[in-house]
């Protein structure tokens, strides 16, 4: 992925971005988010040559997609592993939000939110958070476990209503993702009317800003914004007094670390901050990289990661199909979706060219069918996965944009119309795992079946075979009375 196209990709967009200013999170407030008119490859790939690549998204919007489509908490089945600074720590983990002791406002927004009950990781990280005196926590936490709500309660059981300066900070690699957060803290802060917050993204200078001398501060308790813009604040401007701040909240480490210029301006950020100050870091990846940047800015850290869960293909059953072009394999995939009852079905295709031309042709054949490819906006991608969810559409066709992370409970088939491949040519074992795995949620049966159209595709079938050690069996799309046979085995 190219750093540079990120980079530009985030000044674009908070540039042109509506005006955000100043919240008072007891009022109710709607946006529009802004997209790029013109992202050219959404992905920031530098393709060699005319080989045209598929469409992985980044991971700024990998992650705002997550945030837009997730309806409830996922259901993580990982190990939660807690490694505390002291070992003689009496820090437990909590079952139940009164455990807590929360004020009572807060309280009332956390189950005004629809959370009844703590998930896997606030019922660790809370406890460490809320503690006095203040903890340092890394945290490992994918999209949708709750974490940003659990440092939201953190940072609105920390300020103290009665001062009116900074007193909370929270940086987000991009404009969008900022928002994200602040709706969480307006929601969970519904009833705390003294408590308000300030979204430091660039553009945002509303009357009052603009008349603002420098080294006039903000009245806000809750600064949420940008690395570029929230130094400004503190260097530039002076908007913010650093040593004021007595929790630091760093989200997003990994995407951070992957956008140009926001590592650098994070550690100039951190080092404006107290020794005092709380500091904490959430990542959903603890790679090398996120570790080194973490260790750098969070000192003595008590730290919280995910074992990781071995993945399992026990309910999904896989098959493969040999076509001789891609004809052929519009041919088999009709036989197959004719064929079998099937409630809904997700069919991957490796470059948006041949998504779209999936897509035309089904249409043709009179089936329901959704288009998902990388040069939709982020938003524009959460609705067609809103309404394939809802049922609107029978097929979703679709690029790697969908490979990771979407949930819908009714997907029993899976159809790799090309097989994944890394940039070497080979076959890309982890991609296919993602895919495959949309199908077979929720303990449900799945299928996969995958179109082979060349010795070269039945040597990437091979490699998968070896590397999940399964046989993956031929079937034969003509033969109906066969393939329901075979599926319902």
């Amino acid at each position: 992925m190219s750093e540079d196209s990120w980079a530009v990709s985030v000044d674009v967009q908070e540039a042109t971005a509506p005006s955000a200013s100043s919240f008072d999170i007891s009022k109710k407030t709607s946006r529009t988010r802004s997209s790029l008119s013109t992202r050219g490859d959404i992905n920031g790939n530098i393709v060699p040559g005319d080989v045209e690549r598929g469409d992985e998204p980044g991971p700024a919007d990998q992650s705002l997609l997550h945030k837009m489509i997730r309806r409830s908490l996922v259901r993580n089945r990982n190990e939660v592993e807690v490694l505390q600074r002291d070992p003689n720590s009496p820090l437990y983990s909590v079952k139940s939000f009164e455990d807590l002791r929360l004020k009572p406002e807060l309280l009332s927004g956390v189950y005004n939110m629809g959370f009844n009950r703590p998930s896997r990781i606030q019922e660790n990280a809370l406890p460490m958070m809320l503690a006095q005196p203040p903890l340092n926590l890394i945290a490992q936490a994918q999209s949708g476990t709750g974490k940003t709500a659990a440092f939201s309660l953190a940072m609105l059981s920390h300020v103290n209503p009665a001062n009116k300066w900074p007193q909370c900070l929270c940086i987000s690699p991009t404009y969008e993702l900022a928002l994200q957060i602040g709706q969480v803290i307006e929601q969970m802060g519904k009833f705390c009317p003294d408590v308000k917050l300030a979204y430091a993204i660039r553009g945002n200078r509303s009357k009052e800003e603009i008349m603002m001398e420098r080294g006039t501060k903000l009245q806000q308790q809750i600064v949420i914004g940008t690395p570029g813009t929230v130094l400004d604040w503190c260097i530039k401007y002076k908007f913010i007094d650093p040593k004021k701040i007595t929790m630091f909240v760093l989200d997003e480490a990994d995407v951070m670390i992957a956008t140009q210029g926001h590592r650098d301006q994070s550690f100039r950020i951190h080092r404006q901050l107290t020794k005092d100050c709380q500091m904490l870091l959430f990542s959903a990846t603890f790679e090398d990289s996120v570790w080194g940047f973490a260790k750098k800015v969070i000192p003595d850290p008590n730290i919280i990661r995910l074992r990781r869960e071995e993945e399992t293909l026990d309910t999904i059953k896989q098959y493969y199909v040999v076509c001789r072009e891609e004809e052929d394999k519009f041919t088999a995939l009709c036989n197959l979706y004719g064929g079998l009852t099937i409630a809904q079905a997700i069919i991957f295709c490796r470059t948006r060219k041949t998504a779209a031309w999936l897509s035309v042709n089904m249409v043709k054949e009179g089936h329901q069918v959704a288009l998902l490819s990388g040069e939709l906006a982020v938003e524009q991608r959460a609705a067609v996965i809103e309404r394939y969810r809802n049922g609107m559409e029978k097929v979703l066709v679709t690029t790697n944009v969908c490979s990771r992370g979407i949930d819908v409970e009714q997907v029993s088939l899976v159809v790799n119309f090309d097989l994944p491949v890394d940039i070497d040519g080979n076959a890309d074992n982890e991609t296919y795992l993602h895919r495959i795995g949309r199908t077979g949620r929720f303990g449900k049966r799945g299928f996969a079946v995958n179109m082979v159209d060349s010795e070269h595709g039945m040597d990437i079938l091979r490699q998968i075979e070896i590397h999940f050690n399964r046989s993956i069996p031929k079937l034969d799309p003509s033969d109906t009375a066969a393939m329901e046979k075979e599926f319902n085995r």
